[in-house]
């Protein structure tokens, strides 16, 4: 996630926290370079103008200039700017969803075909069922029946209601069916996936605001796809002048380097950011925090994400299950479950992404890859075992080392590979305190400081 601009930042940041006086030189080289690592990273020209301004005038102040520490404050004012370009200054009511009754709040998103709409309702529809919400999707994109079945297997797999959209090209009579079916089944929240095109055009949106009106949605999302660069920030004025947005989705994060619609959007458009996809997986959405997202493009990392999407995604009984062992035996149960849990917080991609960028550099992506495909391989094994193996994993000798092989079809070297992991793994879980990640987590400022 924004790995170009990260890289020159982090060096820019580096240089800053050096400088021991400012002087008019240093500090016009460093806009200068920050300007530069700007506009490579695509950022909208007007954004880029008021941040550096913004920096530019308050960097001539006393507390900059006659502070003990020049270069740290000079480093803490481009922080708060980046920040409030992406809209810390605004009150955080403005990045949560308005789910208040009467019931069912409807959610109604928007989008170009391609963005990660659909996708990012089935995330939506995971990321409100934690909150204890009872979903239920509903598709009128009656021009593509292929956009039906997909949000009919993401919402599935979200573990949330799909409402089929009846045979008719009518979408007034789907709106109006979903919406009587949510109010008798007692539904808190109705996602509505619109019509979505290649391109914007009249009747799209006519068709769009028409839904609107029928629907009355306490939220209109936006889904803003980051790989598009400029042409998104473009896409997102014409939807804004046409149709009432309270709000944006990210998506494609995790495959954007260099980050200009991110900081761009909200100043351009003045709404908020309220989530933001960080990968393709269904539990692949984040609340957007402008303040955290600043710290992890300056290189900073954001630990304190990284704690909250534990505390999120982790299974409390999986974890008090394996707490309550206490440092007796950890099996290939709790192998797998730990290994479970760190799925559900976006894989090590995702976790690594949050680490400050000192600690990242020291990463091979290559390596990552490479590692999330043997989890997959190990889960396999493990599944390949009989519930006595996974207990007593001393008791796999050659006969059914061949047997777990042939079963995961893998060979009898990747089961005595794996099982050298789970000893190595078995090693460590005695030592830490709980056998738990959440606790390895909560104290991993001490690992990283």
């Amino acid at each position: 996630m924004f790995k170009n601009l990260t890289e020159r930042l982090s060096d820019i940041i580096k240089k800053m926290r050096r400088e021991v006086r400012l002087t008019k030189d240093n500090t016009e080289n460093m806009f200068r370079e920050i300007r530069i690592s700007l506009l490579e990273a695509d950022v909208s020209l007007p954004v880029i103008k008021e941040f550096i301004s913004n920096i530019r005038k308050k960097s001539i102040g006393k507390e900059i200039l006659y502070s003990l520490t020049p270069g740290q404050s000079l480093v803490n004012l481009v922080q708060y700017e980046l920040s409030h370009i992406m809209g810390a200054n605004l009150d955080k009511k403005y990045f949560k969803l308005n789910l208040l009754p009467p019931f069912p709040s409807v959610i109604l998103v928007v989008g170009l075909q391609g963005s990660g709409k659909t996708t990012s309702i089935g995330k939506l529809s995971k990321y409100l069922q934690k909150k204890k919400k009872k979903i239920l999707t509903v598709s009128v994109d009656i021009y593509r029946p292929a956009a039906i079945n997909q949000l009919k297997i993401v919402t599935l797999e979200s573990g949330s209601d799909f409402f089929p959209s009846i045979n008719t090209n009518n979408s007034v009579d789907i709106v109006n069916s979903a919406l009587n079916y949510a109010k008798i089944n007692n539904y808190d929240v109705l996602i509505i996936d619109t019509p979505g095109q290649v391109g914007i055009d009249k009747k799209m949106i006519n068709e769009i605001n028409l839904i609107y009106k029928i629907a009355q949605p306490v939220e209109t999302l936006l889904i803003v796809d980051c790989m598009l660069g400029q042409d998104s920030l473009n896409h997102a004025k014409i939807f804004n002048n046409m149709l009432t947005l309270t709000g944006i989705i990210l998506t494609k994060l995790d495959g954007d380097a260099r980050g200009g619609a991110a900081l761009s959007i909200q100043y351009i458009i003045k709404k908020p950011i309220k989530f933001i996809g960080i990968s393709e997986k269904i539990y692949g959405l984040e609340k957007f925090d402008p303040i955290r997202m600043t710290n992890r493009i300056l290189g900073m990392g954001d630990i304190l994400s990284l704690i909250n999407s534990a505390k999120e995604n982790i299974n409390k009984i999986s974890s008090k299950k394996i707490e309550s062992k206490n440092k007796e035996i950890f099996d290939l149960n709790d192998f797998k479950a730990q290994l479970i849990q760190m799925k559900k917080m976006g894989g090590l991609n995702v976790l690594i992404e949050k680490l400050p960028y000192y600690i990242q550099k020291k990463t091979n992506k290559h390596d990552i890859d490479k590692t999330e495909k043997q989890i997959k391989r190990i889960e396999g094994i493990i599944n390949s075992m009989t519930l006595y193996e996974r207990k007593k994993p001393d008791s796999i000798k050659a006969k059914r080392k061949k047997r777990i092989a042939a079963g995961a079809g893998v060979n009898v070297q990747e089961i005595n590979q794996m099982l050298i992991q789970f000893k190595q793994m078995q090693n460590i879980m005695q030592k830490i305190k709980g056998n738990s990640i959440m606790k390895i987590i909560r104290n991993i400022k001490k690992y990283i400081s």
